[in-house]
């Protein structure tokens, strides 16, 4: 069976795959791991996701918002990324690599996040 690049299979058990885009800091890492293709640090995630988080630039960024984003990626995410599959963590060197789960996970949460809309009141 060929795949389009719309539809690339996920090579993950289906509850795997929906625990670990089911949060929008873990999606926020199958994101920026696809897109960057390599191994980033926890602290580049951090600042990334509390820019995307609070809608200002990473340079922007404060040690606490920071702070906040890595410690629930350390004590919660990375490792959910890592027992799922999607990312490989190494807790040691706080580094987070893609695995070949990524880019087609992260392909389906590109295709979710366009699809859908919130309703306004007069439509519902």
């Amino acid at each position: 069976m060929e795949q389009t690049s719309s539809c690339r299979a996920i090579p993950m058990d289906p509850d795997d795959a929906f625990r670990a885009i089911s949060n929008s800091r873990r999606r926020s890492v199958i994101l920026s791991l696809a897109q960057n293709g390599d191994v980033l640090s926890v602290s580049d995630l951090a600042v990334e996701i509390a820019a995307i988080e609070n809608l200002i630039d990473p340079s922007d960024v404060t040690s606490k918002q920071r702070t906040r984003v890595y410690i629930s990626l350390i004590q919660s995410h990375l490792e959910t990324l890592d027992d799922t599959g999607a990312a490989v963590y190494d807790s040691r060197s706080k580094q987070v690599a893609p695995t070949e789960a990524t880019d087609p996970l992260a392909t389906h949460i590109r295709q979710i996040s366009t699809a859908c809309y919130k309703p306004t009141e007069e439509s519902v």
